[in-house]
């Protein structure tokens, strides 16, 4: 091949050549377009590092440029409306159309497969309401009797993503939005920064692994710095990460590129390097030591909302934690169930993909422990899990939730457009990137307007839902409202497929159901090491 480039180059430069003569035309001008090429080309034949361009010079080089632009490509000429990945066409215009208020109804029926596998629908009531008579703006208050200050939330709000893997400008944005409509914004474990407090939004100040903004110098927590932070009106609850959907086990990742001075000195580590959070806490180690924090949490922060986020792992460890609770009579005000389908600017493949209990069967558990260890009176839950769709909030209600969290979609809303760069620093809307050519592009005026918008859209039309199955209340949402085409021939309700346990079941052993007590056995209060010994022996 490299004989044909030399080929190729003499050729070329003897045309050019020919040309100019017979033309009377300089021949410098074809020049500027075949020299470039040519130089390329020797580039490539005498490089090290890619052997097909070094054995094929320049088109070699295009294989790279076509596997930058492939997945461009996929989005716009190849992929359906129902077929893309990690969200599909038809949801992100359906998000795009609501951000915007544009006409956001589908023609010509649906384009969704109704008899596949794992298709999912509700039932309509003959006896449906009218939806201008229920409640416009549902929203649930989050506070245990130890709460001092419980908050009103809405039932969609914004989920946790940092000031660094988000720009400036996205998280301001989100915060306008948030509030323009009376919504919650979630700072993720980022700390606390200028771009979350401009806009006035309400805020949940996560607090994960590595303690930014209540962090010491050796990276444990600091209790002074976390009162300092929650002083601020602005922060209506308070959020502890143990783990997250996109990499549970595995701890927060922040490229170098991204970890600017600004950045670091919100988070108080050293700029320039990445920053790799611990995969667990160091303020406690034990299900009784988690409570205890929460406590001094809820004192420290003068008594506002306290809870804590978790991917659903080892089901014995949160069956621990229910035990501790009832131990210690210590209860978090609520608890987010995130799911292994969750998503994240910069996580390993293999977390991504087969990590961590998807969030259907995580939230399941958790509402049933609740309710078997006669909690759930006391304990809110909040899910995420790419919920995008006001039938998304329903059939997460319908499983135990009382409200929801969106990552993605609100990303959506501020003009993401799934170009799968987050994690290199050069995304071109500006939503994931600290490059400040690129973040100049996001208009934080339109961008909060749309992210309101989209919040407020699918709220209304969760409400028509509501209205459409006959319930005045979505606490009337049941597991029993909602569909699953399992084969061709066989439909299961949700609470067929995730049957209810009885309230109080696992306070004893003899009453624990048969397919809880492996779990239970192993689940003790003062440890997260499951006591295997007394099921596997």
């Amino acid at each position: 091949m490299r004989n044909e480039f030399t080929v190729f180059a003499i050729v070329s430069l003897l045309v050019v050549a020919g040309v100019g003569y017979f033309l009377w035309s300089p021949i410098w001008w074809s020049l500027i377009i075949l020299l470039p090429i040519i130089t390329i080309g020797f580039y490539d034949m005498f490089q090290s590092k890619h052997a097909i361009m070094r054995n094929f010079p320049i088109l070699g080089r295009g294989r790279y440029v076509m596997e930058n632009l492939r997945p461009k490509l996929y989005q716009y000429f190849i992929e359906s409306e129902t077929n893309g990945t990690p969200i599909s066409r038809i949801f992100r215009s359906i998000v795009y159309q609501r951000a915007k208020h544009e006409l956001a109804t589908t023609p010509f029926g649906t384009q969704i497969d109704l008899y596949a596998e794992g298709y999912e629908w509700m039932n309509h009531s003959i006896a449906a309401l009218n939806p201008n008579d229920l409640v416009q703006d549902p929203r649930i208050t989050i506070g245990s009797p130890d709460c001092k200050q419980p908050y009103s939330a809405a039932i969609y709000n914004v989920s946790a993503m940092s000031f660094g893997s988000l720009s400036s400008a996205a998280i301001e944005a989100l915060n306008g939005g948030a509030k323009i409509g009376q919504f919650a914004h979630n700072t993720g474990e980022g700390g606390i920064s200028p771009y979350h407090l401009r806009q006035g939004g309400d805020l949940i100040y996560q607090v994960g692994t590595g303690y930014f903004g209540c962090r010491a110098k050796d990276g444990n927590f600091h209790p002074e710095e976390f009162k300092k932070r929650c002083e601020n009106e602005s922060v209506k609850m308070i959020e502890l990460k143990l783990s997250q959907g996109a990499k549970p086990g595995h701890g927060g990742i922040l490229p170098a590129k991204k970890n600017t001075p600004e950045i670091a000195k919100i988070r108080g580590i050293e700029p320039g390097i990445d920053v790799n959070s611990p995969p667990y806490h160091k303020a406690f180690n034990t299900p009784i030591g988690l409570l205890n924090l929460i406590q001094q949490m809820r004192e420290l922060s003068g008594g506002k909302p306290i809870g804590f986020k978790l991917c659903i792992g080892h089901k014995s460890e949160f069956l621990s934690i229910c035990k501790a609770m009832k131990q210690t009579g210590i209860y978090p005000d609520f608890i987010s169930v995130d799911g292994g389908e969750g998503g994240t600017g910069a996580a390993p493949l293999e977390f991504s993909n087969s990590v961590g209990t998807p969030y259907r069967e995580g939230l399941a558990f958790a509402y049933d422990a609740l309710v078997g260890f006669d909690l759930k009176q006391y304990i809110k839950i909040i899910a995420s899990g790419k919920i995008i769709t006001s039938f998304d909030m329903f059939k997460t209600i319908a499983l135990g939730a009382d409200a929801c969290y969106s990552a993605r979609a609100m990303m959506l809303a501020l003009g993401c457009i799934q170009a799968l760069e987050c994690n290199r620093n050069n995304c071109p809307t500006g939503v994931a990137t600290q490059d400040p050519e690129l973040v100049k592009g996001l208009v934080v005026s339109d961008k909060k307007e749309r992210v309101a918008n989209f919040q407020h859209e699918t709220v209304h039309t969760f409400v028509e839902l509501l209205a459409a199955c006959g319930l005045d209340d979505m606490s009337k949402i049941k597991r029993h409202h909602i569909y699953r085409r399992i084969t061709m021939k066989e439909i299961l309700r949700y609470d067929e497929i995730y049957p209810y346990i009885t309230k109080g079941s696992l306070l004893q052993e003899d009453t624990v159901p048969t397919n809880w007590k492996p779990y239970w056995l192993m689940a003790s209060a003062e440890s997260f090491v499951p006591n295997e010994d007394v099921v596997f022996s």
